[in-house]
């Protein structure tokens, strides 16, 4: 069950937050918010911002065994790559992404493991909390498909006592799930929203609002 709605156009946050720490947020409209699910636009130049280490490195750019330090910052910035949709659907434990190319036509979809989203409500801003599990699955148009970043998510699981990830069995499991639905060519995966337009009056902001950092609701 959904708590809070959005209504479309409306900007939130979509936050990633680790151990109660954000991981990455970027602004967003709301396309829609119903039974399915919410769906999301990330504009190009939207704000954004991601987490980084006393060096100004983030979490990619090190080994893990690097990253694991006491000090931490989030750099503020833009999502600079081509707008990208975003589906969470209602209780389930990933999100899928609608990447383009840099022309705007749709290249393919992004299945992003993750813990199912907490929404939140503050008034002058709200958002949706996610908890990143790192192992994604990218599907192509012709419904084949293939595992991003396991390197990642092996590395990190060696370090059970600063990973978020607590049960990788059931993080490969629920990719496995949803590599059934694409292979069958079932919604989401059936050409849903891949040519999707952002109304003209969907500005972008200049900035993260006020309230952006407010603590996690996971």
């Amino acid at each position: 069950m959904v708590s809070v709605r959005f209504e479309p156009g409306r900007l939130v946050l979509h936050r990633n937050v680790r151990h109660g720490r954000i991981g990455w947020v970027r602004s967003a409209r709301v396309v829609s918010d119903d039974e399915r699910g919410l769906l999301l636009w990330v504009a190009r130049g939207a704000p954004a911002g991601h987490e980084v280490n006393a060096a100004g490195l983030g979490m990619r750019a090190v080994s893990f065994a690097e990253w694991v330090s006491p000090s931490y910052t989030v750099a503020l910035g833009t999502w600079n790559g081509p707008p990208v949709l975003k589906f969470l659907p209602v209780g389930a434990a990933h999100s899928v992404w609608w990447f383009r190319n840099e022309e705007g036509r749709f290249q393919n979809w992004y299945v992003n493991l993750e813990e199912p989203g907490v929404r939140w409500d503050d008034g002058a801003v709200a958002g949706v909390d996610i908890v990143d599990q790192d192992l994604d699955v990218v599907v192509h148009p012709d419904l084949s498909w293939e595992w991003k970043d396991e390197d990642e998510f092996v590395e990190r699981l060696a370090f059970p006592e600063h990973y978020w990830v607590t049960d990788d069995k059931a993080v490969r499991a629920e990719g496995e799930r949803v590599i059934r639905i694409a292979e069958a060519g079932a919604f989401p995966f059936d050409g849903t929203w891949c040519d999707f337009t952002p109304p003209d009056e969907w500005d972008v902001p200049d900035k993260l609002p006020p309230g952006w950092d407010r603590p996690s609701a996971r």
